[in-house]
């Protein structure tokens, strides 16, 4: 069981890269504290994962095949990318990481990879951010256009803006736990170690772990890329929940990062794009193009060196 301690390390940094990303935009404009953000977040990224969690296992766990210590250098290779990608405080991909992880382990090891489980989880990670740009652009007009119906001015708005963060960062923190707990106790649950369910559990209370440790990243999404007030923080935090609610359905664990920059991308279309920092903007990127590769190289080396000292 002491394998597990790889999921405890891809977990809490799941939890500090990508769990604060669902109260990132009203911590940056200043609706929520982070104090209340953390607490919401771990709770129903628990009660998402033990809820909704199950689908995601099938797909991570049918990229190839696992035993335990496959499953322990992949898990571990993952956690040590985002915690290295965290530490420069760039929002990546969890599921990059783990996937990456997973192919670099089956190539040291000569494992057969499933392509058609693979291309299925790359594609999705092509839709996450522009599935939640359009959603976020969609959205803004609409709430725009309503809001301009009814007149209202922006003190009367100031209560039901901050219900809407508050609501929907429940539902994203409730969507993240559903959609990436396959990341963090996926293999296992393939490798036999552990079930479903106590996969489930084990993975929501991990990525709980990592709440204190997300601010710099969420400023990061929520401040730097885009300067959001109030308005937008709600668009931008219901646009990500529904893009992670979606692929949870499908099944496919996906990156609450990229939707979260989606959907502020979207916020920035309707802005001027002026408003978006570029450098910023380079900066994610970047992140999110070397985190699979990372993750690879460094499970490709752990196996190779597990494979020349421990042959058996």
């Amino acid at each position: 069981m002491f394998r597990l301690l790889s999921a405890l390390l891809l977990g809490g940094s799941l939890g500090a890269n990508n769990a604060a990303n669902v109260f990132g935009a009203a911590v940056a404009s200043r609706i929520v504290k982070f104090s209340v953000a953390a607490i919401l977040t771990a709770v129903f990224v628990i009660l998402g994962a033990v809820l909704e969690g199950e689908g995601g296992m099938h797909t991570l766990g049918g990229l190839t095949t696992q035993d335990l210590n496959s499953a322990f250098i992949s898990s571990f290779a993952a956690g040590l990318t985002v915690t290295f990608m965290t530490f420069l405080a760039l929002p990546v991909s969890t599921s990059q990481a783990v996937v990456g992880a997973i192919l670099g382990m089956a190539l040291a090891s000569g494992q057969t990879i499933h392509w058609g489980a693979l291309n299925k989880v790359v594609l999705c990670w092509v839709g996450t951010p522009v599935g939640a740009m359009i959603i976020s652009y969609i959205l803004y007009k609409g709430f725009q256009y309503i809001l301009g119906k009814l007149r209202l001015n922006i003190l009367s708005l100031d209560t039901p803006i901050r219900w809407g963060l508050i609501l929907s960062g429940i539902y994203g923190a409730y969507t993240l736990g559903a959609n990436n707990v396959a990341n963090v106790t996926g293999v296992f649950t393939r490798s036999g170690l552990i079930t479903v369910s106590q996969a489930t559990l084990i993975g929501g209370v991990t990525i709980a772990m990592g709440m204190p440790f997300s601010k710099r990243v969420m400023l990061t999404v929520g401040k730097n890329l885009v300067a959001l007030d109030g308005f937008s923080a709600f668009i931008v935090t219901l646009s990500q929940a529904i893009t992670m609610h979606i692929y949870t359905i499908i099944g496919v664990p996906t990156s609450n990062s990229q939707a979260i920059v989606g959907a502020v991308l979207g916020v920035g279309l309707v802005l001027g794009m002026r408003t978006i920092n570029n450098r910023t903007l380079l900066n994610i990127l970047f992140g999110w193009l070397g985190t699979p590769v990372i993750g690879a190289i460094v499970a490709f080396t752990m196996m190779k060196i597990f494979i020349m000292f421990l042959p058996a």
